[in-house]
């Protein structure tokens, strides 16, 4: 899908005058993998809708992270757009997970399109949905999951992503990601690898074909 397609089948329903406006104020920019978007405390000064890529939105403590959520194609950034709505302050850092990219939109540009084409809301209702939906279970993992289930989950969720199995990545990584050490992700794989769920080989961490990999 081209840039001029994704933003027809996007933003169409909103009508002729709106695909003008979003070609007069969107940019449109790549972004390489690992890049950081936005970290907390940072100004937003736009609105991200991810053409191709993924991106991770996660908050620190002591250097841990805790993932709230992955934008992918079509997707924007629930927390960017509810900081504009009070102080424009970034609660959230934002890292490219891959090659990705992205429509940006001003900020105040939205704020105008609110009033002027209200029907726009229902995207970012749509938006609010979804991504309570997806907080809640990762409240729901971390609450009531052992950590080898979170793992586990989380792997699975990567490879969904990247459509990569063995899905390559170390040890340290899913510990930052899971907000724990990597002494303690070790111990977890290799419970998890003796009870067959997976096999870590030089290629990565492979998922067996007999355990499901949902869509997330």
């Amino acid at each position: 899908m081209n840039d001029r397609s994704f933003v027809v089948n996007k933003f169409g329903f909103l009508g002729a005058d709106f695909l003008a406006e979003m070609e007069k104020h969107a940019v449109i920019i790549d972004i390489k993998a690992k890049t950081e978007i936005i970290r907390e405390g940072q100004k937003n000064k736009f609105v991200p809708f991810l053409i191709k890529g993924s991106i991770r939105v996660f908050t620190l403590n002591d250097g841990r992270e805790l993932i709230y959520y992955y934008i992918k194609p079509k997707d924007s950034c629930l927390m960017t757009f509810s900081s504009i709505l009070t102080d424009y302050i970034s609660r959230v850092y934002a890292v490219a997970e891959e090659d990705s990219k992205a429509i940006l939109i001003p900020v105040s540009v939205i704020h105008e399109w609110l009033i002027r084409f209200p029907e726009i809301n229902k995207v970012f209702y749509h938006e609010y949905d979804r991504r309570f939906s997806e907080v809640m279970n990762m409240v729901n993992d971390a609450v009531f999951h052992r950590l080898d289930k979170r793992v586990l989950n989380y792997i699975k969720q990567q490879i969904s992503f990247t459509g990569k199995n063995p899905l390559k990545i170390t040890h340290r990584e899913i510990a930052n990601h899971l907000g724990t050490s990597r002494e303690v992700i070790s111990r977890v794989l290799k419970k998890i690898e003796n009870e067959g769920e997976i096999r870590q080989t030089k290629e990565g961490i492979k998922v067996s074909e007999n355990e499901n990999v949902r869509s997330f």
